[in-house]
């Protein structure tokens, strides 16, 4: 069998900006649950109090913990609402700080949000000045034609990821996923939390107006929240199919080994 070619995938700006990233959403994740602990309820418009209406909500009724989604009421004991003798709506097991601070967890939640910022904004200038949003993330005319991604996906579903010269390249979802949260998840989960900012609101009130409220813009933040975790997962999945070995080589010191070819 002919040896595969390995070759240099991932430059160093890339390599850089996704440890990064990774490090400020996991810890902005595990301080945000923290600071949800605080009201572990969620409504749309602009007031929230515990006697209003929630859209969402994480409690116990004594030693049984729930989710309320749309009024309906989920059983969650030992994971949400009561778990490891603990009745907050998220577990010390997976909140920065492990005790309950809402000081200490906006402290570390903000430091790192505006690491994310200043870190997403030079990999945007990067990005643009290299071209490699041009030529390694913007979908091509024939990737964008709805034939062309139906057919990504379904190779996707059954598990058939490119291989060969191919592998070199992101593929047509792997572009959609990554332009999602560069332009659709980041944006709006700093402008959301910029708008719950109540010095800001009145620097600019516009942002209440966009959002229809600070409660809605807290609704926003926590699904672009929720967003960034399913993506995680589902990216953490998608490296250990693909060969995590080789994907985080690639990841780490930018050299790739090309997948073989796939027999017809």
């Amino acid at each position: 069998m002919a040896e595969r070619a390995l070759v240099y995938r991932t430059k160093l700006p890339v390599r850089l900006w996704h440890w990064l990233n990774a490090l400020c959403i996991f810890i902005m994740l595990m301080s945000g649950m923290m600071i949800f602990n605080a009201h572990p309820r969620l409504y749309w418009g602009k007031f929230g109090a515990n006697p209003d209406p929630a859209w969402l909500e994480i409690g116990h009724h004594g030693m049984n913990g729930y989710l309320n989604l749309l009024g309906t009421e989920i059983p969650t004991t030992g994971a949400l609402g009561y778990a490891m003798g603990t009745a907050e709506a998220f577990p010390p097991l997976v909140t920065i700080p492990s005790t309950y601070s809402l000081t200490i967890a906006r402290e570390w939640h903000f430091f790192f949000a505006w690491l994310l910022v200043l870190g997403g904004i030079a990999f945007l200038i990067y990005a643009i000045l290299s071209k490699h949003l041009q030529d390694d993330l913007l979908l091509t005319s024939e990737e964008a034609k709805p034939r062309h991604l139906w057919h990504d996906i379904k190779q996707h579903a059954r598990l058939r990821f490119p291989t060969g010269a191919a592998a070199r390249r992101y593929n047509p979802v792997q572009k959609l996923a990554y332009l999602s949260v560069l332009f659709v998840l980041l944006p709006l989960i700093v402008l959301t939390g910029l708008t719950m900012s109540p010095a800001l609101n009145a620097a600019w009130p516009w942002l209440l107006e966009i959002f229809g409220g600070r409660q809605s813009a807290r609704s926003i933040h926590f699904l672009c929240a929720t967003g960034f975790a399913l993506f995680i997962v589902v990216h953490l999945l998608m490296v250990l199919l693909a060969g995590p070995v080789n994907e985080l080589r690639s990841i780490i010191t930018g050299w790739y080994r090309l997948p073989a070819e796939r027999r017809p």
